[in-house]
Parts: C-alpha cells; sequence; structure tokens
C-alpha cells in the first residue's frame, strides 16, 4: 500500500466532493475542478473524508493509489486556499503588465512577448517587477508559469531574466581581464 495513498483526505465545510464514473468532481469557494480517474481505485466518503482504496493488488493499481489521493488533495487545496507562484523578472528595462486577458512583457528583444491568459487563472504585476500567477488548478498554475519562465530563463553571470522568487541562480564569475 502506498504511503500517502493510505491517508484520507478531509473535505472542509462548503467543498463538495461528487464521484462519477470515471470522474471526480470537486466544487467550493474558489470554483470547480474536475479529473478523469481510472478504474483502478475505488473512492468512499464518509464523515467528511475521502478515502482511496486500490481496487487489487496490480502495478496499475498501486500506482494509482497514491496519485489519486494527491490529486484529489491537491483539488480540495485548489478550490478553499487556491495555489500561487511569485516570478520575479530582473533586468534593465525588463518590465510586465496586463492587458485585459493578455501578459504583455518586454524582455530585452525586439518586439514584446504578449501571453494570453487561460482562463481560471489571474495575474497580477507590480511595479517591482514581480509577476503573480494564482488560482484554484495546481496543474494549471505551475504550467503557466513555466511557460512564462521559459520566455527568458535567467542567466548566470548578471542575473536577468525570469526566475521564481524562491530560485536561487549560482552566479558565475566571468571574465576577469587579468593575466
Amino acid at each position: 500500500m502506498s504511503k500517502i495513498g493510505k491517508l484520507p483526505v478531509t473535505i472542509p465545510a462548503g467543498v463538495t466532493v461528487t464521484v462519477n464514473a470515471g470522474e471526480i468532481v470537486v466544487k467550493g469557494p474558489k470554483g470547480e475542478l474536475k479529473q478523469h480517474v481510472n478504474d483502478c481505485v475505488k473512492f468512499e466518503i464518509k464523515d467528511g473524508t475521502l478515502t482511496v482504496t486500490p481496487v487489487d493488488e496490480s502495478k496499475a493499481a498501486r500506482a494509482s493509489h497514491g496519485l489519486y489521493r494527491a490529486l484529489v488533495s491537491n483539488m480540495v487545496t485548489g478550490v478553499t486556499q487556491g495555489f500561487s507562484k511569485t516570478l520575479v523578472v530582473n533586468g534593465v528595462g525588463f518590465r510586465s503588465e496586463v492587458k485585459g486577458k493578455h501578459l504583455v512583457m518586454n524582455l530585452g528583444f525586439s518586439s514584446d512577448f504578449i501571453a494570453v491568459i487561460p482562463d481560471g487563472l489571474t495575474v497580477t504585476t507590480d511595479a517591482s517587477g514581480k509577476v503573480t500567477i494564482s488560482g484554484a488548478d495546481k496543474k494549471l498554475v505551475g504550467e503557466f508559469s513555466a511557460q512564462i519562465r521559459k520566455l527568458r530563463l535567467p542567466e548566470p553571470y548578471k542575473g536577468k531574466g525570469i526566475r521564481y522568487s524562491d530560485e536561487i541562480i549560482r552566479r558565475k564569475v566571468g571574465k576577469t581581464g587579468v593575466k
């Protein structure tokens, strides 16, 4: 049995979890999330907790056990608290702003990058170069922030580029010019 899969998921007040054939739906104050599930695991809702159990001891069932428990736990957290990632845009003249459903970024190239903000996400920017991406779906928040970071990866000499707020860039010395 999976160590993570054995743990029950507590369902807080105001959150409803519905298990249909092949799909689990979690509704809460921050939105509604759906996840396709296979038939290797069973879901049981009892007394405000959800437990995931494998159908048999096959390799696929054991692998799906912990996976679906973690996915459902992230869905419950997403509809109650939400997820967010903060990106730091560092560089001379680098700037970012939100215009409607578009994130416009000037990253030192001849033209600006325009990224369409997906439905379910909110993006905010401030003057100090921070871009905050938040939403209920952890996968969507992480994927969109990774796509934005990929536009200008942080370089190791001056630290210019887009990095996560908790990311540490190892700096290199560069040329000294001394013989």
